[in-house]
């Protein structure tokens, strides 16, 4: 975790293969090394990592949230959605679950189910600003402006400072 945390993926993924030489079925250390790969922008590596984090645990809602995550950034929107409904269901209080899963939604141009994940991450996080704007700028897409700039303001308030650009742009 040491490598990891200082930034050095590299030696991270090397120091968790390792891990795993030693005791193949430790569920943690092929999710630790997957995060790494995410970091190094290898997220087919990281999908396989968080598969077999999966196959030995069944229940490791993380492992589904990154790797509906690594999914998506790799455009496989609908497996990202498929993944995500599971971290949800194993821990419906996961707030980055329904944020990224409305992330997806988003992508695949469901905006007012995108909305509902965006409501639901606020639900589980009240102070969770990023939220804040993605649902701000799906209401801006469906021409809610008013509650979107509402959005934009408690985004704001919570410390994204980018949250003014979008209230510059949407609610002069």
């Amino acid at each position: 975790m040491t490598k990891n945390n200082k930034g050095d993926y590299v030696g991270a993924v090397t120091d968790f293969t390792k891990a795993i030489s030693l005791d193949p079925i430790y569920a943690n250390a092929y999710f630790w090394r997957g995060q790494a790969k995410m970091d190094l922008q290898d997220n087919k590596g990281a999908i396989n990592d968080f598969t077999l984090t999966i196959n030995i645990d069944s229940k490791y809602s993380e492992a589904y949230l990154y790797r509906g995550n690594a999914k998506w950034y790799l455009n496989d929107y609908k497996g990202s959605i498929i993944d995500l409904t599971k971290a949800i269901e194993i821990n419906p209080k996961s707030a980055r679950a329904y944020l990224y899963r409305g992330n997806a939604k988003n992508s695949l141009h469901d905006i007012k189910g995108a909305i509902l994940d965006f409501t639901k991450a606020i639900e589980n996080d009240s102070n969770y600003a990023i939220a804040y704007m993605f649902r701000g700028q799906s209401k801006i897409d469906l021409g809610q402006k008013e509650s979107a700039c509402l959005d934009f303001r408690k985004a704001g308030e919570l410390g994204r400072a980018d949250a003014y650009d979008l209230i510059n742009k949407y609610c002069q």
